[in-house]
């Protein structure tokens, strides 16, 4: 179960030109059975928060980080009110659950659904599951339902820890902006360009005029690493990347999550200070950090290059 994940509702008819004004993603691009990645940024192209986006009968849904919504109603409401639309916070009518791997197919058709590709929704009645990068999904359901639906998921999946699908989403590469990296990343930072969460086509957005010129005319000098560190306890988001050689922090935990041999971490870290091998979390008496591979790295390095 997804408990630190909620969602906002944005719903009437101008909900789309609303959206489209605010968010980095084009929602011109999703339809019914089609979902997007995005992020809301600050005046200034900081991030307050990252999700994915798919559309119902009745409007628009945010899947996000929940200590992240109230923050976010309050902002978008100073623009809403110039709209016929309304927001609202829907996370205690619906639960998530994620669902990844080999059983993922039979746990999900169960319920009536088909596993959805990336980008996709698979919908049956008031059930949504929301195709991710990394071959997973998160399936929303009525609260009510939420306990039934899980012993019918239960019966061909095995149920794990919040922590196996946080590291599922590290191995994938997909940053979650959280109450302590709150405006601290502009979305290119989070690689969110590369997983088609950033449209330059459609206009103007807020922040859309920072996010636009890093990417054509600026030089990005931090970005999105996947890192690997000996230990038991994962480091909070917003913990430092301290190097050693200097003391200096050179990048900040964006998530972390434990593995069988080792800790896992979404960082955003200095590009020239992510090859050293003298990094560690926290300060510099910590373990070791050493640089993993992300799925689209060598997409993203050529991308980087041109």
């Amino acid at each position: 179960m997804l408990s630190h994940e909620g969602i906002i509702a944005v719903e009437g008819v101008d909900t789309d030109k609303f959206l489209q004004g605010q968010l980095t993603c084009d929602l011109k691009s999703v339809t019914g059975t089609t979902a997007t990645l995005g992020a809301r940024c600050n005046p200034k192209g900081r991030m307050q928060s990252s999700f994915y986006l798919w559309r119902t009968d009745q409007g628009v849904m945010l899947g996000l980080d929940r200590q992240l919504i109230a923050a976010q109603l309050a902002d978008l409401g100073k623009y809403a009110v110039f709209y016929k639309c309304e927001l609202s916070d829907q996370s205690d009518n619906r639960v998530g659950f994620g669902i990844w791997g080999e059983a993922a197919d039979a746990a999900l058709q169960s319920c009536g659904l088909d596993m959805p590709a990336n980008g996709t929704v698979a919908h049956k009645d008031d059930l949504f599951a929301i195709g991710l990068p990394g071959g997973a999904c998160v399936l929303w359901v009525p609260t009510e339902q939420a306990e039934y639906l899980l012993d019918t998921l239960c019966q061909h999946a095995d149920p794990v820890s919040l922590n196996q699908w946080q590291l599922q989403r590290i191995r994938s590469g997909i940053g979650q902006v959280s109450d302590e990296t709150r405006e601290h990343f502009i979305p290119q930072m989070l690689n969110l360009q590369q997983l088609g969460g950033v449209s330059f086509r459609k206009g103007c957005y807020t922040g859309q005029e920072i996010v636009a010129r890093m990417q054509y005319l600026g030089k990005l000098k931090r970005r999105m690493y996947r890192l690997l560190m000996a230990g038991e306890a994962p480091p909070s988001p917003g913990t430092e990347i301290v190097d050693r050689e200097s003391g200096k922090a050179v990048g900040e935990v964006v998530m972390a999550a434990r593995s069988h041999k080792a800790i896992e971490m979404l960082a955003v870290v200095q590009k020239d200070a992510a090859q050293l091998t003298t990094l560690s979390a926290g300060d510099s008496d910590g373990p070791l950090i050493s640089l993993a591979d992300l799925p689209y790295e060598r997409e993203l390095t050529s991308a980087e290059a041109e």
